[in-house]
């Protein structure tokens, strides 16, 4: 049971109500929220350990970032139905074991929108005209104006990657301050960067042109250490650094080598990859770093506005089954999910490694569906896929907004239908469309409800989806799988299986290789380098809400 100490809100009505605990610091106004339809116990002290012996009481489970929602607590908490979190980032909840469990995970992605964009702002202000240090300095008695000699933002060039909400939103403050900004997002194509007065660019130009650089990107395999020491060793010198997205993003160890060097003028960071970050070497650099502990959303506003909103898609989703931002559950009926089967989770599978292989600005999107598939209601594959095809470039897009991320990035959805099917009685292929180049991808759902990937451009293959996949594009001749195994080898990577499609002998052929664990980004670059080798991309569906297996 929870401690004694804790507050019970009782509704005014009490009619069966159901429970929820809500165990972390909250405003005030989202306990009245919840107190209107459910019986509230607010524990924002709560222990791990206390969390363990009484969650079993309760179907809804309300989180900040504190609080663990592991999967022994999902598994003893037989009675929920929903956790939510106050807040954008899911780390602390164990999204797989809440969707196996039938367990709605929600979060609150807007609500710190403007406090994140603001204090990535205000960290670039800081660093520019070294506004930490100048206040140290004149509250030891000091007057040093000569000292703190800054700099303009003014005609400066900003690069900013990752153009979501809060990108956005620094883009456009960055556009008002007069600065020139330059834009790498996958997503986001020329003609809508146009429309917001940014110039798309490829992640080799900011590292070349940028003054600044920002980042809002969330953590994935292919986003930890974007900032290396490879990149700063090329980066434009004299750039300052800006991180208020996630912790690993920037090489932490490789930004304090280049800032002692001279290479990089300064940095700023509000997320780290160990928080609090005892033992970084960027807490040894004193004035040329800002840093600040994670406050991108410790604002009145963001607390208030995330607890609101999530307060009412718990209260309305225990009450009417409704939620706003569902992260790992569709928002359609049951039976629908049901008659669908695997299928949802073989789109957006399909979606994502369609994602990884296409190269450049998506322009078109299209679901083709096969055979018995034609006849079923096919929006939940087309969110699933694209929610897949988004997966690990963009923070916050679920089930419920995939679609309309996509439109908002100017992609074009299309839908088809073939009630006949050349290899299978069902299937679906996705096909994505970008500036130079279309990928296809195909597959099916086999009678013992196995979900395979049957074609990949046009090449025939018969490859079960992995939560780490290696695709190599490559001349089929003599040698080849070695040459890949061996790089792998050397990297301590193990291969779990191998599917190989081709077309004919000697002529180009795609290779995956499921692994037991990630791909370093330079592993992967190592890979393209290698002699008959057109293309390598590593493919992570860790991500993935929908289950395969």
């Amino acid at each position: 049971m929870v401690k004694a100490e804790t507050k019970t809100i009782k509704a005014a009505e009490v009619v069966a109500l159901k429970r929820v605990l809500v165990a972390d610091q909250i405003s005030e106004r989202g306990l009245e929220i919840l107190g209107e339809k459910l019986d509230v116990t607010y524990d924002p002290k709560i222990t791990a350990e206390q969390l363990l012996e009484s969650i079993g009481e309760f179907d809804a489970l309300l989180v900040r970032s504190r609080t663990q929602a592991t999967a022994e607590v999902i598994k003893r908490g037989t009675k929920l139905k929903v956790i939510g979190r106050a807040g954008v980032g899911v780390d602390n909840i164990d999204v797989k074991t809440a969707t196996e469990a039938g367990v709605l995970v929600v979060n609150s992605p807007e609500g710190n929108t403007a406090s994140a964009a603001e204090h990535t702002i205000a960290l670039m202000f800081s660093l520019a005209r070294q506004i930490p240090a100048a206040d140290a300095s004149m509250k030891t008695g000091a007057w040093e104006r000569s000292r703190f000699m800054g700099v303009e933002l003014f005609n400066k060039t900003l690069g900013v990657i990752g153009l979501g909400k809060i990108g956005n939103r620094v883009a456009t403050a960055a556009l008002a301050l007069g600065m020139k900004v330059l834009v790498y997002d996958p997503f986001i194509s020329e003609e809508r960067a146009k429309q917001l007065n940014v110039q798309s660019v490829p992640l080799e130009d900011i590292w070349l042109r940028a003054d600044f650089i920002t980042i809002h990107t969330p953590k994935t395999p292919q986003t930890t250490n974007l900032i290396s020491g490879d990149v700063l060793s090329r980066i434009k010198p004299g750039v300052r650094i800006i991180n208020a997205s996630r912790g690993g993003v920037v090489d932490e160890d490789a930004l304090a080598k280049a800032i002692k060097d001279g290479r990089v003028a300064g940095a700023a960071l509000d997320v780290f990859v160990d928080e609090p970050p005892k033992n970084s070497a960027l807490l040894e650099l004193g004035e040329k770093v800002v840093l600040t502990p994670h406050l991108g959303a410790s604002t009145v506003e963001a607390q208030f506005n995330v607890a609101i909103d999530l307060a009412e898609q718990i209260r309305d989703y225990l009450s009417d089954g409704m939620a706003r931002s569902p992260v790992n559950l569709p928002f359609m009926r049951p039976e629908t999910l049901k008659s669908l089967g695997k299928y949802l989770g073989l789109a957006e599978a399909m979606g994502a490694i369609a994602g990884e292989l296409g190269t450049g600005s998506v322009k078109e999107f299209e679901l083709i569906t096969y055979g018995g598939m034609a006849a079923k209601e096919t929006e939940p594959l087309i969110v699933a896929a694209l929610k897949g095809l988004f997966m690990g470039k963009m923070e916050g897009v679920t089930f419920v907004n995939a679609q309309i991320v996509a439109k908002n990035h100017g992609v074009v959805i299309r839908e088809s239908r073939s009630p006949e099917s050349a290899e299978h009685r069902d299937g679906i292929k996705v096909l994505i469309s970008t500036d130079g180049s279309v990928t296809s991808i195909e597959g099916t759902v086999l009678a013992h409800n196995d979900p395979i990937i049957t074609n990949i451009n046009d090449h025939p293959i018969n490859l079960t989806p992995a939560k780490y996949m290696l695709f190599t594009m490559h001349k089929d001749q003599p040698g080849m799988v070695a040459k890949v195994a061996t790089v792998l080898g050397e990297q301590d990577i193990n291969i779990s299986t191998m599917s190989v499609g081709r077309v004919g002998v000697r002529k180009d052929a795609v290779m995956v290789m499921t692994l037991d664990d990630p791909l370093d980004p330079k592993v992967v670059r190592l890979m393209s380098e290698q002699s008959g080798i057109h293309t390598a991309r590593f493919v992570s569906l860790d991500a993935m809400s929908m289950p395969l297996s």
